[in-house]
């Protein structure tokens, strides 16, 4: 049982298979009916209308209809595309069990524990028969497929088969009155539509279920005394043939299958069961563990089934319906029908080959499942899981043309897949032992060979060698040298296809597809979520695959797309040109004609053949926005231009490639202002300012406008700009422009019009406009404000521009490979052009104020345009070759001209220097002086397992600024920040890069060094405390040179972690105030810190001095003989003799977490002793060491790394990667 889709819900009473879509209606006990699309595995819709168990539920064959009946006396007619209820049908009188639309007749028939059968009308929405004679509940009522027949089911022990022949005669016959009257007599008085043919009795028990089958005269039923019946009837009487025992409790459905001859029942002791139906014998049985099964529904055209129980339904199939095949060249064999057949691609010619013995088992499942062809040898071996997987070899005879009728024995073998690996060797799968078996063809084993990896299928991969799949991974396996050549982890593969070159293999799965090479070095993956069916390699390298609904095509990159949806699902066997030649389910072979134009357009944008991508676009119908897209996204939006007629798109994709031209034109179409404002940004970025210029004069950009000026230095135009703003009575923009100009007197004007009379007077006064000032001045009488004494005033003069005037020059650069060729192509043909040579430049037009009333009625400012002005200006600067636009004079018909045939195709960019230190680089010191600090990140991370780097960030950033220096180049643009490198000298080649220059060296390393032994000398425990950490949180951005610079930075790390580590305790021992036995215990474990010979004998002085006072006079006289020992000062030596004398022999008053004689390490994060031979963790950077509680926490000892991470560790100089 091959099980397609599942579903969990509540218990199933009805299934109803649609006959066209992937579709099935499932009616739950809860009284919702649901809509799955199994072939996606989604729920699509729900219904919720009926009240109590939906049990009946039945699609329409050619209608978007749906009938429905339940537990509350109603009959529903639904229309799923308007998901609604259309109408309900009521009569019934009790539960209603099943319903059922007639593939013909507008007619519904129902069963209901009323003991009645009713057949409706659903056109005319009545009841047009009513069939009665069962005496109890009637459990199942259906149309006959062909003959007009009724079969019903009841618990009143019998089946009976209804003739509905009068019924079909009244409903085509016309209906004159007296018929009306006679019909009318028969409503009344019951009538005869539906007469009984048949009562079927011999079940013990009430009968569940009943079904004809689909051609055949015969009825097969089950029921409560748990037997299937099946039943065969002629024109006159119906007879019992046979009874099939099996399940444990009653039979609640029971079907013909439509393809094969079995007939598939389920029951209530939760179970399906499938027999034979000419043996009359069970074939297989499948149980669930828990659910008691309710109801079954066949596909009415495809092979699939469905089966309801009590937490949801499953649709399934009982055999693959995938026929066995191998290519070879230009042929294919494949088995059909029981026999092996053979197809040439070329001519279309079929050829019966060998007959097929049949699998002698009775159990499902046991067909050819793969197949192998030796062309040399003209050998053939089939795979099947019969018998627990075995192979069957066959010799095709020479002169196959004619029909072979003969038997052959075919030498057989038990194996779970067998293939030929080389001109007469196959190799067999022995999955029990995990060996492969060579074998000649004879049959005899030749070779034996272990896989390394337990293997459950095998593959050809070229002579001599096997494509293995395991669990979650494939393998190439050499059976010469038993060795793995390649290995690549995929989900679990299915079917592998090879390219005819046998350089690439594609590992097809249930929903993926990945494409590797011969060696399994990983190409792409492709996820699918509909299942993967077949595939095939076109000659261009394209691998072509079909899902159950698609023909798709993959790129070598992975770009994938859909070239032609299926029917039904096939099975790809070759791609040739734009043919597909399958095979189908039936084992026809079948050619798909398919158009490869889309796939071969991006296959030649991704290997770069422009010469094909040009005749294709100007030969094919390429059109749609799925390319757009695709061009955009793999960045030629100029190619995109040309498949384009929609003006705003042209737009985004003229902006996008920097086509200002095109931009334009359809800027001028769409004319809406925002597109004008994008348009003025990018020309902006290009330096084309005549067209900013426009721009801002269409969207009528005043302040804008101003500020180009201003940074143009077009000062003629600045003044035209203040006219305006005073025309528009635009006080603010006047003042700005007044600003631009370094107008004073107009400032002094404008602010004294506006009222801000001690503006005005403080803005004459400083400029020295006397005149002005005194007058202001009289005005302001008492309110003069006050200037500042002793400021040295300066005149505010606008800044001289950049370039004056003009566009920027432009560098001359070879054209880009579809310009020219493509000008024409698209939009805007020659009869389009515009004359070159019929106008000035169409840079800087006038804003000419002519009359200014006028103007101003119209609410408009007239644009004109002189020319001259641009021409003078380019003349001096000819040297740049500058290229003029060539405008039209009309400014307002701007129609920008397409046979400007110098588009400008930027020069691509050199690298970067910062980026060429981190190419080669895994030193993080050096991403981060190129300021990559998310490699630095990442690199340290993976190097020393740092997780916090809140600490690094002002190194990272000093770093940064210290290996870069910054160059002013003009007032108005950004500085240039150039990379400085290590050791760079004038005489160095301008090609070569050398390293960057770091801040941080390891010489002041030492220095901090000394700074810190002197602090903690000095008993300054805090600042030696952040000296220390400094030091462990600047090593990991050192880079050093020689090997032995890595030897000292490694003992640098040592002794900063010891000193933290009891720098650390000691703190804490302060802290540690009214804990008398804990402070004992501090100071013990500081005096285990490998420290500086001065800086022990302190600790140990102070952890003798603190024992003693604490009574633990043991302990106490144990740290005065170590103190003895560390060759003291004098006054060292005296105190911890006096301790020894003090404490004789006297014993410890309390018992301290401490031992001398047993060699221990401190934990650093919660200061206990972890001695010798127990568990503990430590730090990836600093090597602190944790007890393994602390695990995954950070470290508190350098503050940066995860405890217990994995590191690869510190990678601090190139020699150590050399």
């Amino acid at each position: 049982m091959l099980t397609k889709f599942e579903t969990k819900s509540n218990r199933v009473k009805g299934l109803s298979f649609h006959s066209k879509r992937p579709w099935i209606l499932a009616s739950l006990h809860s009284g919702v009916i649901q809509l799955w699309d199994y072939r996606m595995g989604t729920l699509l819709d729900r219904f919720d209308e009926h009240d109590g168990p939906v049990r009946g539920v039945h699609f329409h064959k050619s209608q978007p209809l749906f009938v429905s009946g339940g537990d509350d006396y109603k009959i529903k007619v639904w229309n799923y595309k308007t998901h609604r209820c259309l109408f309900t049908l009521l009569g019934h009188l009790d539960y209603i069990r099943t319903v059922q639309f007639h593939d013909e007749y507008p007619w519904i028939v129902s069963a209901s524990d009323d003991q009645t059968i009713r057949i409706w009308n659903w056109q005319s929405r009545t009841c047009i028969s009513v069939l009665t004679g069962h005496n109890h509940y009637v459990m199942c009522a259906s149309f006959h497929p062909k003959e007009d027949l009724v079969v019903s089911a009841s618990l009143d022990q019998t089946v009976r088969v209804w003739d509905i022949g009068a019924l079909r005669k009244k409903t085509v016959s016309p209906a004159d009155d007296i018929l009306r009257l006679s019909q009318m007599n028969t409503d009344l008085f019951g009538g005869v539509d539906a007469v009984v043919k048949y009562v079927l009795e011999g079940h013990d028990r009430g009968v569940n279920w009943a079904s004809f089958h689909p051609s055949l005269p015969l009825i097969v039923s089950g029921a409560d005394d748990r037997q299937v019946k099946l039943w065969r009837m002629n024109d006159t009487k119906a007879w019992e043939v046979d009874t099939l025992r099996g399940h444990m409790n009653n039979v609640s459905c029971v079907m013909f299958h439509a393809k094969q001859d079995v007939i598939v029942s389920n029951s209530e002791d939760k179970s399906i069961r499938i027999w034979d139906a000419t043996k009359r014998t069970g074939v297989q049985t499948f149980r669930r563990e828990h659910d008691r099964f309710w109801i079954l529904s066949a596909h009415p055209e495809m092979n699939l089934l469905a089966a309801g129980h009590d937490s949801g339904m499953i649709v399934f199939k009982l055999e693959r319906e995938r026929p066995a095949f191998s290519v070879s060249g230009d042929s294919i064999y494949y088995v059909k029908d029981r026999f092996l057949r053979y197809y040439e691609f070329s001519t279309q010619k079929e050829v019966q080959v060998v007959p097929i013995r049949r699998p002698g088992s009775v159990s499902l499942n046991q067909g050819p499942r793969t197949l192998s062809y030796s062309p040399t040898e003209n050998a053939v071996l089939i795979c099947s899981d019969a018998d627990g997987g075995s192979y069957e070899l066959y010799i095709v005879p020479k002169d196959a043309s004619g029909r072979s009728e003969f038997m052959q024995d075919a030498k057989k073998g038990s194996g779970g897949s067998a293939v030929f690996v080389a001109r007469n060797r196959f190799a067999v799968l022995d999955k029990g032992s995990n060996q492969a078996l060579v074998k000649n063809l004879k049959n005899e084993i030749v070779k034996k060979s272990a896989l390394p990896i337990v293997t459950d299928a095998i593959f050809y991969a070229g002579t001599g060698n096997l494509l293995c799949k395991a669990e979650d991974r494939v393998f190439i396996f050499d059976l010469q040298q038993r060795i793995i050549l390649g290995e690549l982890q995929t989900p679990s593969v299915k079917y592998i296809v090879w390219s005819s070159d046998m350089e690439n293999v594609a590992l097809l799965s249930k929903h993926a597809i990945v494409i590797a090479n011969k060696k399994l070095v990983h190409r792409c993956t492709l996820h699918e979520t509909i299942r993967v069916k077949s595939g095939a390699w076109d000659e261009n390298g394209v691998f072509v695959y079909t899902t159950l609904n698609h023909i798709k095509y993959c790129l070598p990159n992975g770009d994938n797309g859909i070239i032609k949806t299926l029917d039904v699902p096939v099975y790809m066997t070759k791609v040739a040109g734009s043919n597909i030649y399958c095979l189908d389910r039936d084992g026809k072979n079948r050619i798909i004609s398919i158009d490869a134009t889309e796939y071969v357009f991006k296959l030649s944008l991704l290997r770069k053949r422009y010469d094909h991508v040009m005749s294709m676009i100007k030969s094919s119908q390429l059109c749609g926005q799925a390319v757009i897209a695709y061009l955009q996204q793999k960045g030629f939006p100029e190619v995109a231009l040309h498949f384009v007629k929609d003006e705003r798109t042209r737009f985004n994709l003229a902006l996008e490639s920097g086509n200002i031209q095109i931009a334009v034109a359809s800027a001028k179409e769409i004319d809406e202002k925002d597109h004008w404002y994008r348009l003025g940004i990018e020309a902006l970025r290009q330096g084309n300012t005549s067209i900013v210029e426009y721009a801002y004069q269409r969207t009528k950009n005043f302040e804008r406008l101003s500020f180009l000026y201003l940074v143009t230095g077009n000062i003629e135009k600045l003044s035209k700009m203040l006219k305006i703003a005073e025309i528009k009575n635009d006080v603010m923009g006047q003042f700005h422009n007044a600003l631009y100009l370094g107008d004073i007197q107009e400032r002094v004007k404008i602010l004294e019009k506006a009222g801000h009379l001690p503006l005005a007077y403080v803005t004459a006064a400083t400029h020295g406009l006397k005149e002005d000032a005194e007058r202001l001045a009289v005005e302001l009488g008492d309110n003069l404000p006050s200037l500042p004494e002793g400021k040295a005033q300066s005149l505010l003069i606008p800044p001289p521009p950049l370039t004056c005037g003009g566009d920027w020059p432009l560098l001359r650069v070879m054209r880009g490979i579809f310009e020219g060729g493509l000008d024409n192509v698209g939009k805007g043909g020659p009869e389009e052009e515009e004359d070159e040579t019929n106008g000035a430049e169409w840079g800087d037009e006038d804003l000419d104020i002519v009359d200014v009333e006028h103007a101003m009625q119209n609410g408009d400012i007239g644009v004109d345009i002189e020319d001259g002005e641009a021409n003078a200006e380019n003349d001096e600067e000819g040297g740049w070759d500058l290229e003029d636009l060539e405008l039209p004079p009309d400014v307002d018909t701007p129609k920008a001209t397409s046979n400007v045939r110098s588009l400008f195709v930027a020069p691509t960019p050199g690298m970067q220097v910062s980026q060429i230190w981190i190419q080669k680089s895994s030193l993080a010191g050096e991403h981060v002086a190129a300021g990559n600090f998310d490699t630095a990140m990442r690199l340290l991370s993976r190097q020393l397992g740092i997780k916090n780097f809140a600490p690094l960030k002002p190194m990272f950033l000093d770093l940064f600024m210290g290996s870069h220096t910054y160059l002013q180049a003009f007032t108005s643009v950004p500085v240039i920040s150039i990379a400085v490198e290590k050791g760079w000298s004038e005489s160095a080649s301008p090609n070569v890069r050398g390293p960057p220059a770091l801040v941080f060296k390891l010489s002041q390393l030492d220095e901090k060094l000394k700074s810190a032994y002197r602090a903690t000398t000095e008993g300054k425990f805090p600042e030696a405390l952040r000296q220390f950490l400094g030091i462990l949180h600047t090593i990991p951005l050192i880079v050093v040179d020689s090997r032995r610079e890595v030897d000292e930075v490694k003992e640098l790390i040592e002794i900063a972690r010891e000193y933290a580590l009891g720098l650390k305790i000691e703190v804490k021992r302060k802290e540690t105030k009214d804990d008398i036995v804990r402070q004992q215990e501090l100071a013990a474990y500081f005096t285990n810190c490998k420290l500086q010979k001065i800086h022990t004998r302190l600790v140990l002085t102070s952890a003798m001095t603190i024992c003693f006072k604490g009574g633990n006079y043991a302990t106490a006289s144990n740290f005065a003989r170590m103190l003895l020992e560390s060759s003291p000062t004098e006054a060292q030596a005296k105190k911890a003799k006096q301790v020894l004398q003090a404490c004789g022999d006297r014993k410890d008053a309390e018992q301290l977490n401490y031992d001398f004689r047993n060699p221990f390490v401190v934990c650093g994060a919660t200061f206990v002793p972890i001695y010798r031979g127990q568990k503990d963790v430590s730090c990836p950077y600093c090597r602190a060491r944790f007890v393994p509680s602390i695990e995954g926490q950070l470290c508190v000892v350098c503050e940066l790394a995860m405890v217990g991470a994995d590191a690869s560790g510190l990678l601090c100089s190139p020699s150590q990667t050399r």
